[in-house]
């Protein structure tokens, strides 16, 4: 980590501040602003090696344009930490005690100058373009200027952006900020034409922003804040869309960073000494459902099996570590942030015999609904898909995992799975890979990790049959995938509270109902309790609820609002929606 003797920071409490620095001074922020991101990011955690690429850029675009009256759009919110440092939050930063008073992400409600609430990549140009077009429609004179990765650029909403955004025929301003890494190391083709551009200066004639109608400026220090006000200077108040690509350092500052790009991309507490040098931190420790999956794949290779494992560009965040890609060589496949194109390509390779694996967050198949249902169920492929970080959760708006349920249950031919421990887990991934009659989604656990020393012998090709772990009478609890130890906890209440004992089922099955079992329950229960890591609407209970609509039985589902929560902590979203075993036992007694 550089020296920083500095306070130029003190003086800048606004963009406005920014404009009157001197570029000595603004070379002491960038500095200053490094050094605080690190403190704060080691403390509390977050995205680090791409907020210190981005440094230079952010203040250059403050000083140049005119925020907010000219509209920034960064893609994704990776490098949202400076941007934040000059409009007027830098308390986030140099305060500790105000160190989770800031979302990590662009949001118009804490700032002005964030035009959108971002959380999810390739977004940017896009956003952009709506933004140019309302302008000229209302005889407005600003700049629109997006902030794209060349990560970001493989999404195809990128392209998308691109590809109309050329054709505006106004001012549209593109930064591609190029650093050379996606999260982890960039795939795709896109690419090769990046590094021809780097290597040329820019001059090279095959250039992919110029195919598309681009006006192109290169700039290869991007850390230079004199080179870039110059550049942006050029560029303020164009008449036509012009792409200005920036080659810029991922980590820049901090050693580790630069020499670990991938490691550093996102960083948790503590991963720094006082000397910032990094400390072995382990993200996933002992064995775990990442553990497993990673020994399965490599086993299913060495037995000769067709396996393809495949992720979108998120290797890290699911445990994929680079001794298993190598491992699996050209079984692995990273497919770049492109979330669709993963799922036509499982699609298409399953039905050509192989037996892909994809391994995705329960936040970003999101943007694959329309290729579960046309490329992969519609077409019955026998895929496997791989839904983790699942469930109600503390995180932010833009990157919650409690919507998966009613999205993928209601697409026919899927067949969605929720296992409650490693057992269940290793035998509905074995199930999903040999069977060739659907696709088999796996609801990932994310509370724990669970190992049950029981042999799980469910046949899961006889479908949606759900499995009664104890009989009993008068309340049926049925608690879905990772909500299972809750409904063991609810059951313990009821046996104390009242003079019966009640009946624990575990579904395993999402997408589907075991009518028998539900029309059995009508003898001698006059309850039905349902527990998903979920939203209710559109859910897994809802439909237990239908089943029993035109009964006497009563049904009480537990799950969490049809709402966007930001960084509420857990146990407050487990109290608000009555999931703790006290709650519950509450709402039973008052049925009764």
């Amino acid at each position: 980590m550089e020296k920083v003797m500095t306070n130029v920071l003190s003086k800048v409490n606004s963009p406005q501040d920014v404009k009157k620095l001197s570029i000595p001074e603004m070379r002491d922020l960038s500095s200053e602003i490094r050094k605080l991101m690190i403190d704060k990011v080691n403390v509390i955690g977050g995205h680090m090696g791409p907020n210190l690429g981005i440094v230079e850029t952010t203040i250059a675009l403050h000083y140049v344009f005119n925020s907010p009256q000219d509209k920034f759009v960064f893609d994704v919110s990776h490098q949202c930490y400076p941007h934040k440092f000059l409009t007027g939050r830098k308390e986030g930063f140099t305060n500790p005690d105000n160190y989770l008073k800031f979302t990590g992400y662009f949001n118009p409600e804490e700032s002005e100058h964030d035009t959108f609430k971002i959380g999810h990549t390739s977004t940017s140009v896009s956003l952009a373009c709506g933004l140019a077009k309302a302008r000229d429609l209302k005889g407005e004179n600003h700049n629109v200027i997006a902030i794209i990765g060349d990560g970001s650029l493989s999404g195809g909403e990128a392209f998308e952006g691109l590809d109309n955004g050329a054709d505006l025929n106004s001012n549209l301003i593109v930064i591609v900020n190029d650093n050379e890494m996606s999260i982890a190391v960039n795939q795709g083709g896109l690419y090769k034409n990046l590094a021809l551009l780097r290597q040329t200066n820019g001059q090279a004639e095959c250039n992919y922003f110029k195919a598309l109608g681009f006006d192109y400026i290169y700039v290869e220090d991007g850390n230079d804040v004199e080179t870039l006000i110059n550049t942006f200077e050029k560029v303020k108040d164009i008449n036509h869309p012009i792409v200005v690509h920036i080659h810029t350092l991922k980590g820049k500052g901090l050693a580790p960073a630069e020499e670990r790009k991938e490691d550093f991309h996102w960083m948790l507490p503590e991963t720094l000494d006082e000397n910032y040098n990094a400390r072995e931190v382990i993200r996933f420790k002992g064995e775990n459902y990442f553990s497993l999956t990673n020994d399965f794949m490599i086993k299913k290779k060495s037995e000769g099996e067709p396996i393809l494992f495949i992720c979108p560009a998120t290797p890290g965040a699911t445990g994929i570590v680079q001794r298993v890609r190598d491992e699996l060589g050209d079984n692995y496949r990273d497919v770049g942030i492109a979330e669709e194109h993963a799922i036509a390509f499982a699609s298409a390779a399953a039905k050509a015999g192989a037996k892909p694996v994809i391994s995705i967050l329960s936040s970003f198949i999101q943007r694959t609904y329309d290729q579960l249902s046309q490329d992969l169920a519609l077409n019955n492929s026998p895929a496997v898909i791989l839904v983790n970080w699942c469930g109600l959760s503390n995180a932010d708006a833009t990157h919650l995992g409690c919507f998966d349920i009613p999205m993928i249950s209601n697409i026919p031919n899927l067949v969605y799975l929720a296992p409650t421990n490693k057992q269940e887990y290793l035998k509905m991934l074995e199930y999903g890979v040999n069977q060739k009659e659907h696709p088999v989604l796996i609801r990932v656990p994310f509370v724990n990790f669970i190992d049950s020393k029981q042999e799980d012998t469910t046949d899961y090709s006889i479908l949606n049959k759900f499995k009664i772990v104890e009989k009993g009478e008068k309340v049926a609890v049925v608690a879905l995938g990772d909500f299972f130890e809750l409904g063991e906890k609810v059951c313990e209440k009821i046996k104390s509270e009242f003079e019966f004992t009640p009946t624990l089922i575990n579904p395993k099955f999402i997408t589907g109902l075991d009518s028998e079992l539900l029309e059995n329950l009508k003898q001698n229960h006059k309850l039905v309790i349902t527990l998903e890591n979920g939203i209710l609407d559109g859910g897994f209970g809802e439909k237990i609820s239908r089943f029993y609509g035109n009964s006497d039985m009563k049904v009480l589902n537990f799950g969490g609002k049809k709402i966007f929560t930001d960084r509420v902590p857990i146990d407050v979203i487990y109290r608000q929606n009555h999931l703790t075993p006290e709650l519950i036992l509450e709402d039973i007694k008052s049925v009764f």
